[in-house]
């Protein structure tokens, strides 16, 4: 899609969920021919012209100011990944410089590396905005394990290994939240990078061989992932829900490390043990997970 129909899509979608009586509006009359609000009244609440919010959901985002941004953002009631979204539609639109200065793939810091690997009792990885998974530390490749279809492959990619392999299913049991996050997570890299032709081959790949993909990718929903819980159904050690912080890394634009960690004392800090000491059984963690099910019962 192009940037202007993405604008028309999001703005669109945005408008539809709000209410004229959460906008503070009258609602006059029984039918209303549009889900949401009118045009006219986001145009009514941003402080501009019917005619001039018209043309901005009709794409043209490219020379409006930021206040005139501000204003449909605070009409539509944007939550904060949204309101960045919409701000990273207009650069795309006036053909500006996204907000991270991008430059070649290179091999990640030997400083980088050392402070993932030095995260021994927290499953860590780094990946980027395609949801590439770039590095791991021990436990983080034993809790991923279930997404690299190659055990000895060092890079996988979550979108792709979730939504076209019979294990990303079986991997992420919250089934519905696990679509919508990596959905809007995408949706989101795609607003600040639209010219990533690795990024919009991988969408293209996604929609055309997911229907699943494909109908949350056509809900333009984004947001910003950095802190919450995740749950996995890992096939050696059983299901686990994990808390997860994701911090990106300022001296490396676009990547961004993510750990995971569990209260001590629970179900699910003696999960992460386990898993612990199933990656321990092999150095490169090509054991395949089924077969160490049957040492679960011993070691727990």
């Amino acid at each position: 899609m192009s940037t202007e129909s993405d604008i028309r899509a999001f703005l669109a979608s945005r408008r539809a969920k709000i209410t004229p009586q959460q906008a503070g509006l009258p609602a006059y009359g029984g039918n209303r021919r549009v889900p949401g609000l009118r045009r006219e009244e986001v145009a009514l609440l941003a402080g501009v012209s019917i005619d001039y919010y018209v043309r901005l959901e009709r794409g043209h985002l490219a020379g409006a100011s930021e206040e005139v941004l501000d204003a449909v953002a605070n009409a539509l009631q944007l939550d904060d990944a949204e309101r960045a979204h919409l701000f990273d539609l207009a650069r795309a639109a006036a053909k500006r410089p996204t907000r991270r200065t991008r430059r070649p793939a290179a091999a990640l810091p030997d400083s980088v590396l050392r402070v993932l690997a030095s995260m021994a009792d927290s499953p860590a990885f780094i990946r980027n905005g395609r949801l590439d998974i770039l590095a791991t530390n021990t436990l983080g490749r034993a809790l991923y394990a279930p997404l690299f279809p190659d055990p000895t492959a060092t890079t996988t990619n979550i979108a792709r290994a979730q939504f076209l392999t019979p294990a990303g299913r079986d991997f992420f049991p919250d089934w519905e939240t696990g679509v919508n996050t990596t959905v809007a997570l995408l949706r989101t890299e795609a607003g600040r990078a639209p010219h990533d032709t690795e990024l919009t081959g991988l969408i293209g790949e996604l929609v055309t061989r997911s229907e699943e993909f494909r109908t949350a990718w056509a809900k333009h929903n984004v947001r910003l992932h950095h802190t919450g819980r995740k749950a996995f159904h890992h096939p050696a050690v059983g299901d686990l829900t994990l808390d997860f912080d994701a911090m990106e890394l300022p001296a490396q634009p676009g990547l961004t490390l993510t750990a995971y960690s569990a209260a001590p004392g629970t179900p699910d800090h003696d999960a992460l043990r386990l898993l612990a000491s199933w990656a321990a059984t092999s150095e490169t963690n090509a054991l395949d997970p089924a077969e160490y099910q049957g040492h679960r019962a011993f070691d727990r």
